[in-house]
């Protein structure tokens, strides 16, 4: 998997350039990138995605003006599907919210976050070209959120390894590369039984693919089916991420998509939560049905808890 054919050339208006922080409204501040861009190496075609899901933003630097002057301060949540034409770059969403700074809103704070709410919403539907929802909801609520997958029984690989096969372990492929993946025999040996596999890693690391930088975030995985990957190979082929320069959409598709080729599941769950760079994190999902998604992350009124990293 290589980034090397990819035009960054649209994306990079913003991304790895020294940007002039507005702090007036303006919606001309906005990105977007064909998600054809990022499908066509991995043979995935819009008309007939393999997968449902959507993409999942939390702005936590939001904040508008009372026209009295007063500051408010909000947290907003995105969150727009999968099967969209196009996502948003993430460094113009971060000047687009900064741009409301200075910018006088609404009479009072409530209207305020209503403001930005309804004009983001708006914003970001046209650029997209599908319905986005966005909520904006006070910074200093008291309650912190839900937690995601909890009690779900995901099994984490760096602990469910044996810690002398852990330490043992030789890794030295940083490049995705999907025959790092296992069959385990023993479920290719289990004929027409349907297990499920839920297993999560905090080992998964990625780079930007116009500046580099890292992207740091956890993954959990959900299959279904008569045939399973084993656990060392999968956290193998996770790690393989480590040098790859690409976005938190196009990771999260990818282990998808070679999961999907390689074991033929009745369904399959991907989801990646990645760390807050830029006051931004991203966070896609994609399923097999919907039935399999989690409804905190891609309800938009819900505000939720991850990781500690996160």
């Amino acid at each position: 998997m290589s980034n090397t054919v990819l035009d960054n050339s649209n994306i990079s208006v913003h991304l790895g350039q020294t940007s002039q922080y507005k702090d007036q409204y303006d919606k001309s501040l906005l990105v977007r990138e064909p998600r054809s861009n990022n499908r066509k190496h991995l043979n995935i075609h819009d008309d007939k995605l393999p997968f449902k899901g959507f993409d999942v933003w939390n702005a936590y630097e939001v904040s508008g003006l009372t026209t009295g002057g007063l500051p408010v301060a909000g947290i907003a949540k995105c969150v727009y599907p999968c099967d969209s034409k196009y996502i948003v770059e993430s460094k113009s969403i971060k000047l687009y919210f900064n741009s409301f700074n200075m910018y006088k809103c609404a009479d009072t704070p409530a209207g305020v976050l209503e403001y930005i709410t309804t004009q983001a919403e708006k914003d970001l539907s046209e650029l997209l070209e599908t319905h986005v929802c966005v909520h904006v909801a006070p910074s200093h609520v008291k309650d912190p959120g839900e937690p995601l997958f909890q009690g779900d029984r995901y099994k984490t690989l760096e602990n469910l390894i044996d810690q002398e096969i852990l330490s043992d372990m030789n890794v030295d492929t940083y490049s995705e590369t999907p025959e790092l993946l296992e069959i385990d025999e023993m479920s290719a040996h289990a004929g027409a039984t349907t297990v499920s596999t839920k297993y999560h890693s905090g080992l998964l690391k990625s780079n930007c693919r116009v500046t580099s930088q890292p992207d740091w975030g956890d993954i959990w995985v959900h299959v279904e089916g008569h045939q399973h990957v084993t656990p060392e190979s999968l956290l193998r082929y996770i790690v393989s991420f480590r040098d790859e320069c690409h976005f938190h959409e196009e990771i999260c598709e990818t282990v998808y998509k070679r999961l999907h080729d390689v074991l033929q599941p009745s369904r399959l769950a991907v989801t990646c939560l990645y760390a807050r760079r830029g006051g931004i994190d991203i966070n896609p999902t994609r399923v097999s049905d919907l039935g399999m998604l989690n409804k905190v992350l891609v309800d938009h009124h819900s505000l939720h808890v991850k990781t500690g990293k996160q």
